[in-house]
């Protein structure tokens, strides 16, 4: 790890749900169930609990014929297969489907996409309706996983699958319906960057497709006021340099510009990278390559030092034992 420039490490990865969002498509594949903007079926093994179902965009819980299969929201962790837990590749093996985003899919080892019966991904923007589609499979009488790096519950889609569930009027018992977590960026990224998540710490995406700015800059005032170490998700995109910049701004508003700030860029992928600077280089850094939807920033607070090359948050022992 090194101050300022970048270095090769492992780690994960933050989500898409910073991209948009889009509306379910109308065409049905092979499994009986319907299949939604760009994506596609990528095997076909023949399930023996497939139905016949077509169209079934927006599909209520009673127009499903078949007993309802299983629906498991995964998380693969970091990109590298050796991240991923042992109850996620369990959960995976085991499944009958598996849905995703097209870069999520790609990340699974061959040991995993050779054993399910078919594959079914997206590419950006298509949160909803593969997430539907998902939901639609299972419905159909399929056990289902739908994937999502790091965990499920961190800017992911357990909660969109719970809502699509609600209104199509099926339940989460229906289908079995479990969460399987994963190692989340904020965790896996510390890890590259040393200790600085060891005390109070709060996560805010810049993404404002699903949250208003006003709201988010709201959040990083009251976070960059208070004592918290900061992960910030979701930081740059070109249609979205403003967002960084503001964020920017209010952290300095609140923070020395000293403060230590760790980069991390597609961990756990290829062209991973890492980097520790400060605060008052940050904004600068958004015209680089290391920031982009891919990487996971995270900001320390007044304590966070910078020691041999990694940052420290300290957690207040120094304050009640001599060491």
């Amino acid at each position: 790890m090194s101050t300022d420039h970048n270095t090769e490490q492992t780690g994960d990865s933050s989500d898409d749900s910073g991209g948009c969002t889009a509306t379910s498509g109308s065409t049905s594949d092979s499994g009986g169930c319907t299949a939604g903007s760009g994506g596609g079926s990528r095997t076909d093994a023949g399930s023996t609990k497939r139905q016949s179902v077509e169209e079934k965009i927006d599909a209520t819980v009673e127009e499903f014929d078949a007993d309802p299969g299983q629906l498991t929201a995964v998380g693969l962790g970091p990109g590298h297969p050796e991240g991923m837990t042992q109850r996620a590749r369990a959960a995976l093996l085991e499944a009958e489907h598996i849905v995703g985003y097209t870069t999520y899919i790609d990340l699974l080892p061959d040991e995993i996409t050779d054993a399910t019966d078919d594959l079914y991904d997206t590419p950006m923007c298509g949160e909803v309706s593969r997430t539907e589609e998902a939901i639609d499979r299972a419905l159909a009488g399929n056990d289902v996983a739908i994937i999502g790096s790091g965990d499920p519950n961190v800017y992911a889609l357990s909660g969109l699958a719970l809502e699509i569930l609600e209104s199509k009027g099926a339940t989460a018992s229906m289908v079995d319906y479990e969460v399987v977590p994963g190692v989340p960026a904020a965790q896996s990224c510390s890890a590259l960057l040393g200790a600085p998540l060891v005390n109070d710490t709060v996560s805010i995406s810049l993404s404002d497709h699903l949250v208003p700015m006003p709201e988010i800059e709201s959040r990083l005032h009251a976070a960059a006021g208070e004592s918290f170490t900061i992960v910030i998700y979701n930081p740059w995109s070109r249609k979205r340099r403003d967002n960084f910049a503001k964020c920017c701004e209010i952290l300095l508003a609140h923070r020395d510009p000293d403060t230590p700030v760790g980069i991390v860029h597609g961990a756990g992928r290829d062209d991973e990278e890492t980097m520790i600077t400060t605060l008052d280089r940050l904004e600068d850094l958004g015209e680089s390559d290391i920031i982009d939807m891919t990487t996971t920033i995270l900001v320390g607070n007044a304590e966070t030092y910078v020691w041999d090359d990694r940052m420290v948050t300290p957690r207040g022992y120094e304050t009640k034992y001599d060491y």
